[in-house]
């Protein structure tokens, strides 16, 4: 489904990233995790449009994306979170999700929009009434919100940012579940970006690592939770912790 050749981003004579490959096949939760720094952010921005890369190729789909704007980004259905949810608080939780379902999907159909919010705030457990507010919802709820924004665009791709902040345990497992739901259900690819490797090593199909802008290993969870690279770079004394998730699933 997605596959990225070399790419390269260059802030003046700072690499930021730095000739990284990698494929996503359809219907897969790939890890994309690594030091504060390492590229992942950047990466993210490059896939959804936000920065033009300085070289190197992404194709979607069979099609070259690779610095088209986010608006052309998201209508060939490729949605994204993003780590702090910034909704709009003087709109209903229901019309937050309508507008993203409006513009994203490109069609600009009110009745496609409604039906889209209805079905996303479904998906993600939130009260599809046309009157509840934001206000008042918790980190969870936000991040449930942020979900369903991008569900409402019709994604075949969906870039996840720290979908885990700020939860606690028990919403960590119920979020890194929900990603599990929504793939199976819509059939949706995922690229995961996470620093709680607990729940993440127990969702994802296969993990990619980042360091200083370039890709240091790449394979299932358990295996590159046991590679020693990642470990003195990344894992260190969670390293245990780490494995022992990355031998169970959700």
């Amino acid at each position: 489904m997605l596959e990225v050749t070399g790419l390269v981003k260059r802030f003046g004579g700072f690499a930021a990233v730095n000739d990284v490959s990698f494929a996503v096949g359809t219907g897969e939760i790939l890890g994309l995790i690594g030091p504060n720094g390492s590229g992942k952010s950047t990466i993210f921005n490059m896939l959804s449009g936000t920065l033009a890369p300085t070289a190197g190729s992404i194709r979607f789909e069979g099609r070259e994306i690779a610095g088209r704007p986010p608006h052309r980004i998201i209508n060939q259905r490729i949605g994204r979170t993003f780590q702090i949810p910034r909704p709009f608080r003087r709109l209903s939780l229901f019309d937050n999700v309508m507008l993203a379902g409006y513009f994203g999907q490109g069609r600009h159909s009110r009745a496609g929009a409604v039906e889209a919010a209805e079905r996303a705030l479904a998906l993600v457990g939130l009260p599809s009434d046309r009157t509840a507010p934001v206000t008042g919802l918790g980190a969870a709820g936000l991040k449930k919100l942020e979900l369903a924004k991008a569900l409402a665009t019709d994604p075949r791709l969906l870039l996840a940012d720290e979908s885990l902040g700020g939860l606690d345990e028990a919403e960590m497992d119920q979020a890194g579940a929900m990603l599990q739901h929504i793939r199976r259900e819509l059939g949706i690819t995922i690229i995961w970006v996470e620093h709680i490797m607990g729940v993440l090593m127990r969702v994802v199909d296969r993990v990619m690592v980042l360091d200083h802008g370039e890709k240091i290993a790449e394979g299932l969870p358990a295996e590159v939770a046991a590679e020693p690279r990642v470990i003195e770079i990344y894992l260190g004394a969670d390293t245990a912790t780490v494995q022992a998730a990355a031998a169970r699933t959700l």
